[in-house]
């Protein structure tokens, strides 16, 4: 334990004289906006430093404009002793960048910048406010420190235009990177979150049978007790109290699985949306394969709904049951569209397709047309939890199939996803 936070300790350390130092280096990246002097600057140090500070939070910010500004001047008043020589003014004139990176720290922390990590627009204005107060305490303690420096109202609508432009520049750029991530993590979730689903239907299913077993059993001790054969009976009844263990357990587990699944139906997405993490994640799993993948997506109706989790799990089964039948590279169209009523998903891919001989039964557990190197067949029970989640839903599949590839269409009622998704 105390391991753990000496490295947290020496990591953030270290983090904080990173930012320091890149800073103090990047600050040399400079444009001189007033002419009488050529200490205040606008540099990409100051750019850099919001960046940071925004990136990794730290439990002092004002320690870390503290450090910044310290071995910001320590650097400037070097680079004058070595390129001037020694001068009675040389901390007068670097002192005051010491001061804007302090006032910069205090006003981040009190207004609490990185609440607003997700309203780039308000995280824009504060950042401006921010920039604008140290850049203008900056110019006034020079103007109150060195003799020759002028101030005037120019002086400050400049220092606002460009605390405007570089804290804006610099949140596109955070928010840029910071909504890339969180996309990608929302996609892991949800396809993750699809998964779990199936297979909580899976588990559901099989507790109804374990239930009927259980109750079999124990019909079956009361007809061997009733028959006075007291050591079957006595078996049978310890089946009976077995099974029902295994069901507790089960139930356990379902209602764990179930948790982590039913809480992302209080969310909204698009229709729109959930198309497009279907193929990101498909294109993503054909690569995995090695297969070269085209996908091309037509949709002509849009909504929100909550259950993208159903979908997910529905669409990315048949999808990559398609990626799986091709051999090398090939194309899987994606349409989707209303039609009385219902909500209609094609798909189609042109692989090797399937047997027509198997159409009857493709859905049936156990069926399945893959085998790994070692000739293993694959389990068999993608299409027909597909089927599972689309009769929940109170929708249909069936499967056509053309001279190459096969072809899924499935329609769902509309009412089911926007009776559940409407708000």
């Amino acid at each position: 334990m105390l391991q753990t936070k000496y490295n947290f300790l020496n990591a953030e350390w270290l983090w904080i004289l990173i930012v320091a130092v890149v800073t103090t280096l990047l600050g040399e990246i400079k444009l001189l906006p007033f002419s009488s002097t050529e200490n205040f600057r606008f540099a990409l140090g100051s750019i850099v430093f919001l960046l940071f500070l925004l990136v990794r939070p730290v439990k002092s910010v004002i320690l870390v404009g503290v450090l910044t500004g310290i071995v910001t001047i320590l650097f400037r008043m070097g680079l004058e002793l070595i390129n001037h020589g020694f001068s009675s003014e040389v901390l007068i004139n670097n002192y005051p960048a010491f001061f804007y990176y302090v006032v910069f720290a205090c006003a981040f922390q009190f207004f609490n910048l990185r609440m607003y990590s997700n309203q780039p627009l308000l995280l824009g204005v504060f950042a401006s406010i921010i920039e604008f107060i140290s850049n203008s305490a900056e110019h006034v303690l020079r103007f109150l420190l060195i003799p020759d420096i002028s101030l005037s109202f120019f002086d400050f609508v400049l220092v606002a235009c460009v605390a405007i432009f570089r804290s804006f520049f610099v949140i596109g750029i955070y928010s840029t990177v910071i909504l890339s991530e969180q996309r990608k993590h929302l996609q892991e979730q949800l396809t993750m979150g699809s998964d779990l689903y199936v297979e909580a239907l899976y588990l559901q299913k099989s507790m109804n049978h374990i239930e009927q077993i259980m109750a079999e059993s124990y019909e079956l001790y009361r007809e061997l007790k009733k028959n006075e054969n007291r050591k079957l009976g006595l078996k049978a009844l310890h089946i009976a109290q077995e099974i029902h263990e295994v069901k507790k357990d089960s139930q356990r587990i379902f209602s764990s699985i179930s948790e982590m699944t039913m809480h992302k139906t209080e969310e909204y997405y698009s229709l729109s949306d959930v198309m497009n993490l279907v193929q990101v994640a498909n294109e993503k799993y054909g690569a995995m394969l090695g297969r070269n993948i085209m996908f091309h997506v037509e949709q002509s109706v849009d909504f929100y709904t909550n259950q993208h989790i159903p979908l997910l799990a529905i669409l990315n089964n048949i999808v990559a049951n398609g990626i799986e039948a091709l051999e090398g590279q090939g194309t899987i169209d994606l349409k989707v569209f209303e039609k009385n009523d219902n909500v209609y998903f094609i798909i189609q891919d042109d692989g090797k397709g399937i047997p027509p001989e198997d159409l009857d039964i493709i859905f049936e557990p156990g069926f399945t047309t893959k085998y790994n190197e070692q000739g293993v067949a694959a389990t068999g029970i993608g299409l027909s939890h597909v089927q599972e989640v689309i009769q929940t839903l109170n929708g249909h599949i069936k499967v056509e199939l053309p001279e190459k590839g096969t072809i899924f269409i499935v329609d769902i009622p509309m009412q089911m996803i926007l009776q559940k998704g409407e708000k």
